[in-house]
């Protein structure tokens, strides 16, 4: 009895064991990269005009990071292949605007008030983030 319990046992073990191991692991899920590192842009509306930096990019997500240095209310509008617009920014205030851009030619202008546009390129998609240590 002891000797036939043993042997129901040990079947019962490693069915159970092959079970385990079959059901780990699907070999047909696909494996996408990461989509790039948003970009980040500075952009400054001053009396004189809007600045821009850098004025050159790739194409993908970008956070704009925008200051009013001015003593009026205003918000920027982005026009390209891609159209946006940030909420009213205060004087001596900042704004966020994430925008997923396309390659081509834009121009930044400020509503609320007249200070000379600014144009940047964005060129093709920037490369995955693959690999890349230490990203927030």
């Amino acid at each position: 009895m002891s000797r036939r319990r043993g042997r129901a046992l040990l079947v019962s073990v490693t069915l159970l064991a092959v079970l385990a191991v079959a059901g780990c692991g699907r070999h047909d899920f696909k494996n996408d990269p990461p989509p790039p590192v948003p970009a980040e842009v500075s952009i400054k509306i001053a009396s004189d005009g809007v600045g821009i930096s850098p004025r050159q990019f790739g194409a993908g997500l970008v956070n704009f990071t925008i200051a009013n240095l001015t003593d009026q209310t205003g918000s920027v509008a982005i026009h390209g292949p891609v159209d946006a617009e940030s909420d009213s920014i205060s004087p001596a205030g900042t704004d966020i605007l994430k925008v997923d851009v396309k390659p081509g030619s834009y121009e930044a202008s400020v509503d609320g008030f007249t200070v000379r546009p600014v144009n940047f390129t964005v060129g093709p998609q920037r490369p995955s983030s693959q690999n890349q240590l230490l990203l927030p």
